[in-house]
């Protein structure tokens, strides 16, 4: 079975050095966008990777007593990292939505309960939306020198991007369907 954390650790690491905790904070920002990870499957992966040699790190100290460690990558590492990146890929397997799970058994519930369930998701997705409109000028992402190949945040440029797109599209099917329910 592919280890993709394995290679979304190693990217992120790639990037920088990084602590576990900071690695588990792009997992509920950045990445969150298209990929989750919860702190007990990051832990044992930092673990296993820094066991294959894959990455090391140096024990930081902070505050008074506080001890924290601080992943690099190693060169066995980034050649790992650049095979899986030059690797073909696979359609991704159907992503999981519970919403839509929800409305295949729509049926079970009232035409007033289904109007309720798309005005809330339409709530919540545009939520999100602002959320990401307000990541993308936060990040300066609207420059151009940023939307480019070969610009360190190019990769997140395109992600963002892909999330505003992924929203954008789903409200307006929301929208267009919601009057169905009157």
């Amino acid at each position: 079975m592919k280890r993709t954390l394995k290679y979304a650790i190693l990217g992120l690491i790639h990037k920088e050095e990084m602590s576990g905790y900071d690695i588990t904070s792009q997992f509920k920002k950045e990445i969150g966008q298209f990929w989750s990870a919860k702190h007990s499957q990051i832990y044992p992966e930092l673990k296993r990777l820094t066991e294959e040699e894959l990455i090391e790190y140096r024990t930081s100290i902070t505050g008074a007593k506080l001890e924290k460690k601080l992943y690099c990558i190693t060169p066995k590492g980034t050649r790992e990292l650049t095979e899986w990146l030059l690797s073909p890929k696979d359609l991704p397997e159907t992503e999981k939505d519970e919403f839509m799970l929800m409305l295949y058994f729509s049926a079970a519930i009232s035409k007033e309960e289904n109007k309720r369930l798309f005005e809330d998701q339409i709530a919540k997705r545009k939520e999100k939306l602002e959320y990401l409109y307000e990541s993308k000028t936060a990040l300066r992402l609207l420059d151009e020198n940023l939307q480019s190949p070969g610009s360190e945040q190019f990769g997140h440029y395109l992600v963002l991007s892909r999330a505003i797109n992924r929203e954008e599209s789903y409200i307006t099917w929301l929208e267009e369907t919601l009057p169905l329910f009157d």
